[in-house]
This record gives structure tokens, C-alpha cells and sequence, in this order.
């Protein structure tokens, strides 16, 4: 890039930083655009005072919303950040709202008599008098007294009101078309000088409701000229607000469905581990007496003696067979072989015996006589 052009850019960013004021230039908009579109925010000196934002603030359009939304890798959840949305770029001048004391307002409870009616329209034709002299001061004098002689009548007020526009009062104005509105709801000059005085303080949108009821009850010029200025800022904030809404509505809705799937997975995690746990449970339970293996005998034949579960022992002979055999019977009777099998040299083989039987009590692979003819024998073993 050429070295002098990239000065004269440092020369302008230079003066911006010291001036925000020079962003305001209408042809600088779409140098302003660009530096919204990198996350910048730009002090209200950028952008002028012709118009009043309402902290509308925005740093992602619409594609670059669906762009930014959270992708859960890996089930983790990320947090979004907050949308802030952006300027809204409106028309037409506003004032500075009057902060003065409210203006002085009709008795509502005292009694007009039709002399006194009389009174007020005389001192309300001088009133017109003297706003066709653009003697607005005077105006309201004449007004107020015509009030106070005839608080009831909703005309009065709304012709206050609209000398108050005139001389740039509006929330004066809004005070005394409220008046005429509350003692006649179908006053198109009330109406239209709050429709008026709104505008004016950038209610864009409240303006255009009262000046659409306005235009409907007495359609005038005046009033068709002021929508045509305040209609395209009162679209633009409706089609602002449904477009962030949307945005919210659709951020909350995933926020909702990550919550669901954080707690299903969750729920699964948990299942998971109780599953685990049972497992585990269960082989412990499964696992028999330390140092022998599952369904073995102590000292570790799993699955019994070689070539004997169920039911046989070494040399594939039949272990019920054995058991069932009377002269084996009658030697476990004998005195003489129990005293044997006590001594220490055959503890082994009683215990083996003992094992036998809980084996085939398990599997319930022998007969019941056979299970009976064990229990006689354990007891002695």
C-alpha cells in the first residue's frame, strides 16, 4: 500500500479519536458500518444528534447470529453472550422534553354555568387572535382563563396544547391533550396534538398510534404530513423489536434444550454408574470364599476338580455313583473311618467332601436322597 495513503488513514483515525463528531458525516456511514460490523462502539458524537436511540445496540446481524450459536463439542455446553443490539438509523429532528412546572389545569368539580361558557369561547377567540400574531405567550394566558371559566370542555385543552407545540413544549403539550382526551375519548385535536408532541420527543411509535386515531376521527393535511415523517421511524423500531425478540426467543430455546440434554446425560451418567456398581456387586457376590476360584474348591480348581464338575471326580469316575454305594455309605458309619477322617493328615479330603455338597446342593444336579445322605455325613466331616 502506498506509504502516503496509509499516513492520510493515520491522520483521519487520528482526528476521529479526538473528534468523534466527524463519523457523523452522512458519507462516513459506511466507514461507521464497518467498524460496528468488528465489535466497536461508537460514542453518540458518531452518529449526530438528529435522532435519539434507544440504547439499541447490536454487534452480530441476523446471519451472523445463526453463525455464532453455540456448537456443544463433545456434549460440553458454551455459554452465549449476551446480544446487545444495534443503532437504529431514524429521520426527522427531535427536541429536548421541557422540564418546566405543569401548567395550571381546571377545577373538573365545579359547576359551569352557561355564563361562564359563554365567557370562555369569548376569551378563547381572543386566544386564536393572538396565536394568528404568533403572541404564543399570550395565548396561554388567554387559554388558561378560558379553562378556568369552563373546565369541561376537552376543546380548550387541546388548543392549549397545540400553542404548546408551537412554542416547542411538548410534554406540556401531551399534559393538556391527555386532559381533553379524558373528558372527551373521541377528541381528534387531542389526538393529534399528542400524536405531534410524541413525535417531537422521538415516541415514534405511540405518535403514529395517535395520529392514525386522529387521522380516522377528522382527517386533516397536517396530520397526513406528520405520519408520512414519523410512519417509516416507527416501522423501522417495530421491525428492530420483532428481530431481537426473535433472537431471544431462539437464544432461550437453546438454552432450554441444552438444559434437557445436560440433565439426560446426566441421568445417563448416573445410570451408567449404578449399572457398574451392580456389576460389580454381583461378581463379588459370585466370586466364593478368598482363595478359591468361582465355583472351584479351595486352593483353586475352577469349575470343580478335573474332569469332575458336576458330579465326578478324577479318572471320570461317576461321584454319585460313589456316594450312592452302600459299602461306602456303611464305611462313613464306621466309628474307626470317621476317627480317620478327623485326624489331621485327611482334613483335606472332609473338606473336600464338604465342598461336594455345596456343589451339587447349587446345581441340584444328585437326587434328593443323595442331598440327605450329605447332610448326615457334613456334620460329621
Amino acid at each position: 500500500m502506498d506509504a502516503a495513503k496509509v499516513n492520510q488513514l493515520k491522520l483521519f483515525i487520528q482526528q476521529c479519536k479526538s473528534n468523534p463528531s466527524i463519523l457523523s458525516d452522512s458519507s462516513l456511514s459506511f466507514f461507521r458500518d464497518y467498524l460496528e460490523s468488528l465489535g466497536a462502539k461508537l460514542p453518540s458524537a458518531a452518529y449526530g444528534g438528529t435522532h435519539k436511540s434507544s440504547s439499541y445496540k447490536v454487534e452480530e446481524s441476523d446471519e451472523d447470529m445463526e453463525d455464532a450459536q453455540p456448537s456443544n463439542v463433545g456434549g460440553a455446553e458454551e455459554e452465549e453472550d449476551e446480544i446487545v443490539e444495534s443503532d437504529i438509523e431514524l429521520e426527522g429532528e427531535t427536541v429536548e422534553p421541557d422540564n418546566d412546572p405543569p401548567q395550571k389545569m381546571g377545577d373538573p368539580s365545579v359547576e359551569v354555568t352557561d355564563e361562564n361558557r359563554e365567557a370562555s369561547q369569548s376569551v378563547k377567540v381572543q386566544a386564536l387572535e393572538a396565536i394568528s400574531e404568533n403572541k404564543l405567550e399570550e395565548a396561554i394566558e388567554l387559554l388558561t382563563g378560558a379553562i378556568t371559566l369552563n373546565p369541561t370542555s376537552a376543546i380548550m385543552y387541546a388548543t392549549r396544547a397545540s400553542v404548546y407545540i408551537k412554542m416547542k413544549k411538548p410534554n406540556a403539550a401531551i399534559r393538556d391533550a391527555n386532559a381533553a382526551l379524558e373528558i372527551n375519548p373521541d377528541s381528534a385535536k387531542g389526538y393529534k396534538s399528542r400524536g405531534i408532541a410524541r413525535a417531537m420527543l422521538g415516541q415514534w411509535e405511540e405518535a403514529a398510534k395517535d395520529l392514525h386515531l386522529a387521522s380516522k376521527l377528522d382527517y386533516d393535511d397536517e396530520i397526513n404530513a406528520v405520519l408520512k415523517k414519523v410512519e417509516p421511524n416507527a416501522h423501522k423500531i417495530e421491525e428492530h423489536r420483532r428481530k431481537y425478540d426473535r433472537l431471544r426467543r431462539e437464544r432461550e430455546e437453546r438454552r432450554i434444550e441444552q438444559e434437557r440434554q445436560r440433565r439426560r446425560a446426566e441421568a445417563q451418567a448416573a445410570y451408567e454408574k449404578a449399572k457398574q456398581h451392580e456389576e460389580s456387586s454381583s461378581s463379588r457376590r459370585s466370586g466364593g470364599m478368598p482363595g478359591v476360584s468361582p465355583g472351584g474348591t479351595p486352593g483353586g480348581f475352577p469349575g470343580g476338580m478335573p474332569g469332575a464338575f458336576p458330579g465326578s471326580m478324577p479318572g471320570n469316575v461317576d461321584f454319585s455313583k460313589i456316594l450312592n454305594d452302600p459299602e461306602l455309605m456303611a464305611a462313613f458309619q464306621d466309628p474307626e473311618v470317621m476317627a480317620a477322617l478327623q485326624d489331621g493328615k485327611y482334613q483335606s479330603l472332609c473338606l473336600f467332601h464338604m465342598w461336594g455338597l455345596i456343589l451339587l446342593a447349587v446345581n441340584s444336579c444328585l437326587s434328593l436322597g443323595l442331598v440327605m445322605q450329605y447332610r448326615v455325613l457334613a456334620p460329621r466331616c
